[in-house]
């Protein structure tokens, strides 16, 4: 921003303060010469026909609160939308952008009526309401440093916990981007060195972290698009494979409704039934997800998916057997 353009803003808030002002006042106020502030008032009123006046009561003022300084051209819809999208990263819990997101926007309200920004509050408050799942606890400082590091291309050191193995172990990574899945799932994808593949790591797991001075080049065949549109959900690593899963008609509208991953095909069955078809890497998501839907839903391929699902499903019934008795 120009000295001049901020010495502007400056000048257009002391104008609508409820102090008296002159000159001045005004020189004082914005540490520069009587005459400065003469040639910024007559610019305003000359460039920008800034309704301006002096009076003795009550100094220089605008004679129309309502007039703005065209510095920032945003029609209130994109206001607003601007509103709700704050609205929406505090929604997604340990956001690290939400505060910052905020604070742009109640700066650039300063360039609007006062009664159309808290139309705008109250309607953001009270009219549409944005929830999350189950909150995590996200370091800001460590997501702004993987920012940092994939923009960078920077190696980095971590201690990680790995809730799988309930375990924790260090790690050199080449991280390549950063992913956010569902809203509060953040994860660092990047080449393992201890693992020598591409891994996801969950940031809200990293307990401690360090960027080193050793770059890194991303490794020739990775390629973000197509790394993403192989995996189901967020399990990454393995080979392709193609899974079809058997829905029954009360659970069919609920697959109907969503596109699950970037490779399915949904064949519909004569009773109101319908088969999900697609193409993953990793089977673990899948199970979870498939057993989400209780008998609703049947694996037909591939038959290893079908015994992890049979696996589960007899330890839990083994579970609730024991536990009944």
């Amino acid at each position: 921003m120009s000295r001049r353009l901020e010495r502007l803003l400056k000048l257009d808030q002391l104008l609508r303060s409820p102090e008296r002002q002159t000159a001045q006042t005004l020189a004082d106020a914005l540490e520069v010469s009587e005459r400065t502030v003469r040639d910024d008032l007559a610019f305003l009123r000359d460039r920008y026909h800034a309704p301006l006046k002096f009076t003795r009561p009550k100094g220089q003022h605008y004679t129309d609160l309502n007039w703005r300084l065209p510095t920032i051209s945003l029609t209130k819809g994109e206001l607003f939308a601007l509103t709700l999208g704050a609205r929406m990263l505090e929604a997604c819990s340990g956001s690290a952008y939400a505060l910052d997101l905020r604070s742009a926007v109640l700066r650039l309200t300063e360039r609007l009526p006062e009664e159309t920004w808290v139309d705008l509050q109250q309607v953001a408050d009270e009219r549409i309401i944005f929830r999350s799942g189950a909150e995590i606890n996200l370091n800001p400082d460590i997501w702004h440093q993987l920012e940092d590091a994939c923009r960078n291309s920077r190696q980095v050191w971590m201690h990680y916990y790995t809730a799988s193995r309930d375990s924790a172990s260090e790690r050199i990574l080449d991280p390549y981007l950063l992913h956010i899945y569902r809203g509060t799932n953040p994860y660092v994808i990047g080449w393992c060195h201890q693992r020598d593949e591409v891994r996801w790591f969950r940031v809200d797991r990293i307990r401690e972290l360090k960027q080193l001075d050793t770059r890194f080049e991303r490794k020739p065949d990775f390629n973000a698009k197509d790394h993403l549109e192989m995996i189901f959900q967020h399990e990454a690593g393995g080979v392709p494979v193609t899974v079809q899963i058997w829905f029954d008609a009360k659970t069919a509208p609920y697959i109907r409704e969503r596109r699950w991953h970037p490779t399915q095909e949904l064949h519909e069955q004569g009773d109101g039934a319908v088969t999900l078809q697609m193409v993953v890497r990793g089977l673990n998501d899948v199970k979870r997800w498939v057993l989400g839907y209780g008998r609703g839903a049947i694996v037909q391929e591939p038959p290893e998916l079908q015994r992890m699902v049979a696996e589960e499903v007899e330890q839990m019934n083994y579970n609730y057997a024991n536990s009944l008795d």
